[in-house]
């Protein structure tokens, strides 16, 4: 399997785990539970497998949000549910959404699981702590709740190691919410709302940018795309190495795309959306 075999993966993984942040199951779930609002069932929700942690903790395994953001969420969101209910009714809600948009997926689960459970045993926790926190919540007996709780520990391995990858590259999470919108990964306008940035932050960072001479105006210059370019390649190889587990890698994703599709096709998952996953061709 090619590094790169590993992005093609996260096209088809990632779209099973952002229901939980979309879907109507999912967030009406969080509410249930006693989370108030989008943000503190968003911050509650990922972060629950961490246990009831500060908001530094948050601020530093989430990367890219504002930390006033975080902190009006974390730690207040322990005190309207425990991280044990949180973990129930997202694992629950998710699978209930990916029921109703993917049909056939019940089915198909039971296959896949064991397929996805040996990547997550083969993978390094290592400097991974969202992905080692999810992989050591164990798997739902319910085939559709372990196929997503499976994907949510994949991405959160990738997620790690691109955090790795931009810090090492003395990039903060400002910085590079920018140079992805730069680049046109994302648009800026998006991500800086979703990630809680203010206009004159935004343009402060994109100046330290510059000067760097990675971003000319609100486009990433030659430079500027060659490291980001950099910064995904070395996240390709970081998060390659466990599915080398899979004798055939390429059926695995064959398995998946279909349900990938009907996510997008939803139309619950907004596309372009500040993930950055595209739609799977």
């Amino acid at each position: 399997m090619d590094d790169s075999d590993a992005r093609r993966m996260w096209t088809v993984l990632e779209p099973l785990h952002v229901v939980t942040y979309f879907s109507p199951e999912s967030l009406g779930a969080l509410k249930e539970v006693g989370l108030r609002g989008f943000w503190m069932g968003y911050f509650g929700g990922r972060a629950a497998p961490l246990g009831p942690v500060a908001a530094g903790v948050v601020e530093a395994t989430f990367f890219g949000f504002h930390p006033a953001r975080v902190r009006r969420a974390v730690p207040d969101a322990w005190g309207f549910a425990a991280p044990e209910a949180i973990l129930r009714a997202r694992s629950e809600a998710a699978a209930a959404n990916l029921r109703r948009v993917a049909p056939g997926i019940a089915d198909a689960a039971p296959e896949i699981v064991p397929l996805l459970a040996r990547v997550v045993d083969a993978a390094d926790g290592a400097g991974r702590p969202l992905f080692a926190a999810n992989r050591d919540l164990g798997l739902p007996d319910d085939p559709v709740e372990a196929l997503w709780q499976l994907a949510t520990s994949l991405r959160e391995h990738r997620g790690d190691g691109h955090v790795a990858a931009l810090t090492a590259e003395g990039l903060g999470g400002l910085e590079a919410n920018i140079l992805a919108s730069g680049v046109g990964a994302v648009p800026g306008d998006m991500i800086s709302k979703a990630r809680g940035w203010s206009e004159e932050e935004w343009r402060e960072a994109s100046a330290a940018l510059s000067a760097r001479g990675l971003l000319d105006g609100d486009a990433a210059t030659g430079t500027g795309r060659a490291l980001r370019a950099e910064v995904e390649r070395r996240t390709d190889a970081l998060a390659a190495p466990p599915f080398r587990v899979l004798d055939d890698p390429e059926g695995l994703y064959r398995t998946l795309v279909p349900f990938a599709r009907a996510v997008a096709d939803a139309g619950e998952v907004p596309f372009p959306n500040p993930v950055g996953v595209p739609r799977v061709d």
